[in-house]
């Protein structure tokens, strides 16, 4: 695969690819900013709503992963029938009000609160109504702006984004809420929620003003190099019959599927329950800068691996003259290594060596995310964003059910802990509770790293050669 190049020839007033891909990798970050900075929030709103433990959060991180499931491919839809640009605005100007609502959930004004933990199940669900779509937008963007030899490599630089953001937050959220021995907190959790609200406004601001559905759409020419072939003209168009009985059918496309619920159900963990795994498991404090960045290490070390992955994919496809088996070879080898890593996990006491494992178990997931997402521009050509949004409507029903089931086993290891000393949850010692919490999550690591195995056999039936709706594509 070339490397991604610009060519010297003027190209006028209009939207430059490379802008294009500014654009989307911005909002990437953004919704990982407003994803992870929940988590991160986690026991400051455990307190402020006076409850047990974090556990008491799975159905508020649940409900944002059915409600994203539910409305991905209808979103998706949207952006294959109406465009990119104004389905994305949309759905930003959604989700960062909603960001900015959940900061307000549990405020006491004259004596009156507004609302508690199931006012913010239900504003955490609408959060992820409006998030959906997302990816799958910005993947029918980079279909209809960048030409297919570029494809692994702009969607590793947008999830690289988007993951380099999230190991960046829990360090953000400390300077700015939790503060540290060299700073003091700027600002209450409630405010950082509605500051985050903001930026998703100011970003739809400046998307409105520059950024068009396709070359074809903007009024300026583009570097040829860079863009969709002529020979596809028709994939850049809005798609207006998609074919969803072939969608539903195809064995590529249920395989994706299947691969991508996996690879998110034990990836969740990462932005929902680790900040106060570590805290509870090795004691890290809301103000601990190690700690933050050890809350974020998955996600840092992800960010490599989305770049790297689109690299290391593409040079294996060429050496094997064939980028479907290249991303194949890739992906079974990199999934194999994130479930010997969360054995790893299961083995380590010490929280360096803990984190080693977690942040590499997250590295090899995110060195298959390029050929994931471009399997699916493959697969989908002019039904791109929906095809993606099939997939990640999966993917997050994955995480939803990873999020349920992993504070379900905790809340029961905390009950079995009980029954046996014949008195309730709370009349638990904070040191036995403790010791039942870890006992849990020992239980959903394993998991965890069987997942991993069932994923990596996955891609032995990932072969998107005959796209939906489509002639074959050897290309």
């Amino acid at each position: 695969m070339a490397a991604i190049r610009l060519n010297d020839r003027p190209y006028g007033r209009g939207l430059h690819p490379v802008m294009v891909l500014v654009l989307l990798c911005t909002l990437s970050m953004l919704t990982y900013l407003d994803r992870v900075c929940f988590g991160a929030a986690g026991s400051l709103i455990v307190e402020d709503l006076s409850l047990q433990s974090i556990a008491d959060l799975k159905w508020a991180f649940t409900a944002f992963a059915i409600a994203y499931a539910l409305f991905e491919v209808p979103t998706g839809w949207l952006g294959d029938q109406f465009g990119p640009r104004r389905t994305l605005l949309r759905i930003v100007l959604w989700w960062s009000a909603f960001t900015l609502l959940t900061g307000l959930v549990g405020l006491q004004i004259r004596g009156w609160t507004l609302g508690g933990l199931s006012t913010l199940v239900a504003i955490r669900f609408l959060f992820g109504a409006g998030e959906a779509g997302a990816y799958p937008n910005i993947t029918r963007a980079l279909h209809n702006w960048f030409a297919v030899e570029h494809w692994e490599r702009v969607q590793g630089l947008v999830w690289m984004s988007g993951r380099l953001m999230g190991g960046m937050t829990p360090l953000l959220w400390a300077f700015l809420v939790a503060g540290s021995k060299f700073t003091v907190p700027l600002m209450h959790w409630r405010v950082a929620f509605a500051l985050f609200g903001f930026l998703g406004v100011l970003w739809c601001l400046i998307f409105a003003r520059w950024f068009r559905d396709s070359p074809r759409a903007d009024h300026g020419s583009t570097p040829a190099d860079l863009v969709s072939d002529p020979a596809d003209d028709a994939d850049v168009t809005q798609s207006k019959n998609t074919p969803w009985r072939e969608l539903l059918t195809h064995p590529t496309m249920l395989a994706l599927c299947i691969m991508y619920f996996l690879l998110n159900y034990g990836w969740a963990f990462n932005i929902t329950y680790l900040p106060s795994y570590l805290q509870t498991r090795f004691g890290t404090r809301p103000d601990d800068l190690l700690g933050a960045v050890y809350k974020g290490a998955p996600l840092w070390v992800g960010a490599i691996g989305c770049l790297a992955g689109g690299i290391l994919t593409s040079r294996v496809s060429a050496r094997l003259n064939d980028r479907f088996i290249g991303r194949r070879v890739v992906a079974i080898g990199s999934l194999s290594g994130c479930a010997g890593c969360w054995f790893g996990a299961m083995q380590s006491d010490n929280i360096h060596l803990f984190c080693l494992f977690v942040s590499g178990a997250a590295f090899c997931i995110d060195l298959t995310l390029g050929a994931s997402w471009a399997s699916c521009q493959d697969l989908g050509r002019r039904h791109a964003a929906v095809v993606a949004a099939a997939m990640n409507t999966i993917g997050t029903l994955g995480s939803a059910l990873a999020n349920w089931l992993t504070g379900t086993i905790v809340e029961r290891s905390l009950f079995s802990s009980a029954q046996q000393r014949n008195i309730t949850v709370d009349e638990m010692s904070q040191a036995a509770k403790v010791v039942a919490t870890n006992a849990g999550f020992q239980t959903v690591f394993l998991t965890f790293g069987l997942v991993y195995v069932a994923a990596a056999i996955c891609w032995l039936a990932i072969n998107p050669r005959r796209p939906v709706g489509g002639l074959s594509t050897e290309r």
